[in-house]
């Protein structure tokens, strides 16, 4: 196990919120080494103390865990930091010079921008020289291009065995049990196919806005950030063909397929079967929230809906509705799967024409339940038999106070050398393709921007790519 993490942008966001507080955790539950060390790394002219003492208080106001102080403070001696210039191969050689002894494994959380030039100075100091690692966040790149770029560069100066590229979705406990329900289970598995699901569903709401990372999302919007990482990933995984395996690359192979088989946009495609839309002001939980003020000039999208298809023998003429979008009704992570009605309807109420389908819901956040559907008798008179009612059959599973996050399991598969919760260089690309494909689209067909107010389902021009079960006005219905 590697001892020794060189963490940039360490005073970012994401290190502050999620990775720190990971590594944290980790260390209190025996699941690192017992001299391992963090060098934070970033622009900010910080010393070690200093650093400390930003992360001390971070501790101290954590949601989800609530350490002892001895924990703490056992964590930040291990902690030191560097002030370094990211675009300069130099001053980042420089930075970690003192550490490339140890079992190294460098992680980027900082624009995909400065990828070159800080992996450049990361193997002119010997930190890429085996068996050291790397881990990188996403997005790689912008679009193919981009992401061909960094691919081919840092791919010349570390084995790609040794690349683990992040979509923190993966290591979602939920996400992965998508993969246990899908192939340990013959009743799914035998009705997963064209033959019987007429639709899939992949919601991703966020209640939060793009307040503080502006400069990134005018020139990413929701498609680039959302759909062509995570809402991507939960399709490949609901659409891939089993494995031969669930060895690392046997997984993401079956993945890499499904993505080169998604049809790609033209601008009819995208004019038909797309949505954009930008959020005005609005009320979330009560209280009144702004609109997205955009860079003058700015045609950033904040929400996306948009159909998939994708051209195989497994899945040919099912659509693939995917949903995502900032200041939303509600913060939700939903994959609905719609079976096709039964071939000879014999009730009388109600008719077949008003029979609602089976459905299986995978509610993923921040409630962790599957749902599935079924008309049944049960529900009404006894001697009603041929009255038939929606059942929903629900399993769920209590999240808790403590309840580990994604970037806990992927520390520790990377510490390890587990590749396969992470993204491969084909995967990334492939995405791109498709993703790109969507953009063009849009600028070809002219696809306009529309508006919705902070705090509902969306613009109502996506109605359409929402679950059906979703009522009138875009609203999940509530369960008791």
């Amino acid at each position: 196990m590697h001892d020794t993490l060189l963490l940039f942008g360490a005073t970012g966001d994401l290190a502050q919120r999620y990775l720190f507080p990971s590594l944290l955790r980790l260390q209190g539950d025996g699941l690192l080494p017992a001299d391992f060390r963090v060098r934070g790394l970033s622009l900010s002219a910080h010393d070690s103390e200093a650093f400390r003492g930003i992360l001390r208080e971070r501790f101290a106001h954590l949601s989800h865990h609530t350490p002892a102080p001895e924990q703490v403070e056992e964590f930040l001696a291990r902690v030191d930091y560097r002030s370094v210039d990211l675009r300069s191969p130099e001053s980042v050689a420089e930075s970690v010079a003192d550490l490339v002894g140890r079992r190294c494994v460098s992680y980027l959380s900082i624009p995909p921008g400065l990828y070159i030039s800080t992996c450049q100075g990361l193997a002119q100091a010997g930190a890429f020289a085996a068996p050291n690692r790397l881990m990188l966040e996403k997005p790689i790149g912008h679009d193919l291009a981009s992401a061909r770029e960094i691919n081919a560069s840092i791919g010349g100066l570390i084995d790609e065995d040794r690349i683990f590229r992040i979509d923190h979705y993966l290591g979602k406990a939920a996400v992965q049990n998508l993969l246990a329900l899908r192939f340990g289970n013959t009743l799914l598995e035998a009705v997963w196919n064209r033959t019987y699901i007429d639709s899939v569903n992949i919601l991703v709401s966020e209640t939060e806005g793009v307040d503080g990372r502006n400069a990134y999302y005018a020139r990413s919007g929701a498609l680039r950030d959302m759909v062509q990482s995570h809402i991507l990933q939960l399709l490949c995984l609901v659409a891939m063909e089993p494995p031969a395996s669930l060895a690392a690359d046997r997984i993401r192979d079956e993945k890499v397929k499904v993505l080169r088989a998604l049809r790609p946009f033209g601008a009819a495609e995208a004019q038909r079967h797309s949505v954009r839309g930008r959020y005005i002001a609005g009320i979330i939980d009560g209280q009144p929230v702004q609109a997205y003020a955009a860079p003058e000039g700015s045609e950033v999208e904040t929400f996306v809906a948009a159909t998939a298809h994708i051209d195989n023998w497994r899945w040919a003429g099912v659509p693939f509705h995917l949903v995502t979008g900032k200041r939303m009704a509600e913060r939700s992570t939903v994959v609905t799967v719609t079976l096709k009605p039964v071939t000879h309807w014999l009730f009388e109420r109600p008719d077949g024409a008003h029979a609602a389908p089976n459905r299986l819901t995978f509610r993923l956040q921040p409630q962790e339940d599957i749902e599935l559907g079924l008309m049944s008798s049960l529900a009404g008179p006894e001697w009603g038999t041929l009255e038939l009612h929606p059942l929903e059959l629900e399993l769920s599973s209590q999240t808790g106070h403590n309840r580990r996050i994604a970037y806990e399991r992927l520390f520790l598969d990377a510490l390890h050398g587990s590749h396969a919760l992470f993204v491969r260089n084909d995967e990334v690309e492939a995405a791109w393709a498709w993703t790109d494909s969507v953009v063009a689209g849009w600028e070809r067909g002219d696809v306009p921007l529309e508006y919705y107010p902070a705090g509902t389902w969306g613009p109502r021009e996506a109605a359409p790519y929402l679950p059906a079960q979703f009522d009138a006005v875009g609203r999940p219905p509530r369960r008791s």
